[in-house]
């Protein structure tokens, strides 16, 4: 995997969670896995206009069900009610879906969320 495709995915999730919109025209600019400087710059600028952006209930919730699609066919019965019932209290402001989503992560070892930044971040609450 090149430098940059493994950025991407690092930031894709946590672009989702900020901008629908810098997340369609990075996935773009990776469409034909043809890289260069200019799409690099273009890249790092959509990454920085991305993290201007505070998520917003939409946004989190297209992330987070993306992730969700990892653990939909493992999860226990409890996981997926404790899921659809943190999906409907869902706000940015109070997010306990996204700590619950890093330990199924964790439980799971699913590696590709693993080395993802949306889920990195997400702190545990207490």
């Amino acid at each position: 995997m090149d430098k940059w495709q493994e950025k991407w995915a690092y930031n894709k999730y946590w672009v989702m969670a900020r901008s629908q919109q810098c997340y369609e025209q990075i996935r773009l600019l990776a469409k034909d896995n043809e890289w260069s400087a200019q799409k690099n710059a273009e890249f790092e600028r959509l990454l920085e206009k991305a993290a201007g952006q505070t998520p917003t209930v939409k946004t989190l919730t297209n992330a987070y069900q993306h992730i969700w699609g990892y653990f939909k066919k493992i999860a226990t019965t409890s996981e997926k009610q404790t899921y659809l019932q943190l999906l409907q209290e869902l706000s940015p402001q109070n997010d306990d879906l996204g700590p619950f989503l890093k330990h199924l992560t964790e439980k799971y070892q699913v590696s590709y969320l693993l080395n993802s930044r949306l889920i990195q971040e997400c702190k545990e609450k207490s």
